[in-house]
């Protein structure tokens, strides 16, 4: 005869983390300021002859395909965040957007980097007074969205607020290390161009009223180091969170403490991994001479809010009694 059970009880939804919605709608707008800034600057480059609005216009160009990136993996999370199939919810889209845009971060860098050292090899004319008001227009507008940008960086408030006593609770934390990664991509775009933008400015400046045409390239230079720096740093943590290295959080040793703080359980295997920006999964294997029903190994890790999902096999000592 079949059995009915009500399985309600050990069963949860799997929405981990339900997005930054202030992060995505303000990444919208910058999106459409950045486009907007491409156009005109593109349109009037060609209008006037101008090399250097030409090449900040298509230059937009790739920081507004990075924030389309940006938004488009909201938008993915957000869509899917239903579909069984995403055992562990669909967070890790928004990471994957991360690590894409910090990509394209890191190869607009090389780009600069070649440009500029052709320009030091080739000494090319500068038209320093036409530049000087593209880095100027170009430092406003990325001041604009970095504002914008800056004012969603911690999207705390937007947890999922649903779970079983047995998976802990989905209260808010406060350790920034993931705040949003997505969002941290765009605002790295941003800056970068600001940096760029500073840079240019000052250099120009150079240039039209001591003559150091050299100094442009040499600072291009410089810019994109530092911009290579913030793709790097953005790719490595991005990439840390995609592979689930992060077995050597404090938050690995205080599981295993809380397992074994009788003195009788021993964890022989451990597993933790990220499914949200501040949320975690684990699978903990326990053995013991007087073994416990898993539940009450659970609610050892209750004080661990973080912990969204937890599984727990228990077996008994092979020797235990002997």
């Amino acid at each position: 005869m079949a059995h009915t059970h009500d399985l309600k009880p050990w069963q949860h939804a799997h929405v981990f983390d339900t997005g930054n919605r202030q992060g995505e709608r303000r990444t919208h707008w910058v999106l459409a300021i950045t486009l907007l800034t491409m156009v005109v600057e593109i349109a009037a480059g060609w209008w006037t002859g101008s090399m250097a609005l030409l090449a900040d216009g298509w230059h937009m160009g790739t920081h507004a395909l990075a924030l389309a990136v940006t938004a488009g993996a909201y938008w993915l999370a957000r869509r899917h965040a239903q579909d069984p199939r995403y055992a562990f919810g669909t967070w890790k889209i928004e990471v994957l957007g991360s690590f894409a845009s910090a990509l394209v971060l890191g190869l607009v860098g090389v780009g600069i980097v070649v440009e500029s050292a052709g320009r030091l090899w080739r000494a090319e004319p500068l038209q320093a007074d036409s530049a000087l008001v593209v880095a100027v227009i170009g430092l406003v507008v990325n001041l604009a969205s970095a504002w914008l940008l800056h004012g969603a960086q911690g999207g705390h408030g937007h947890h999922d607020h649903h779970g079983h006593h047995d998976h802990g609770h989905d209260h808010d934390h406060h350790h920034h290390e993931h705040a949003d990664l997505n969002l941290r991509a765009a605002y790295a775009h941003v800056l970068a161009d600001a940096l760029t933008s500073v840079f240019a400015i000052g250099a120009l400046s150079a240039a039209l009223w001591l003559g150091w045409t050299w100094l442009d390239p040499v600072v291009g230079i410089a810019g994109a180091v530092v911009i290579g720096v913030w793709a790097w740093g953005l790719m490595r943590q991005s990439a840390a969170v995609l592979l689930d290295r992060e077995m050597h959080l404090p938050l690995t040793q205080q599981v295993r403490e809380a397992i074994e703080s009788d003195g009788d359980a021993q964890v022989a295997d451990l597993h933790l991994w990220r499914v949200g920006r501040e949320k975690f999964a684990a699978i903990v294997c326990v053995v013991a001479d007087a073994p416990l029903e898993p539940s009450a190994y659970r609610a050892r890790l209750a004080v661990h809010e973080e912990l969204a999902h937890v599984s727990v096999e228990v077996n008994r000592c092979p020797h235990a009694g002997r």
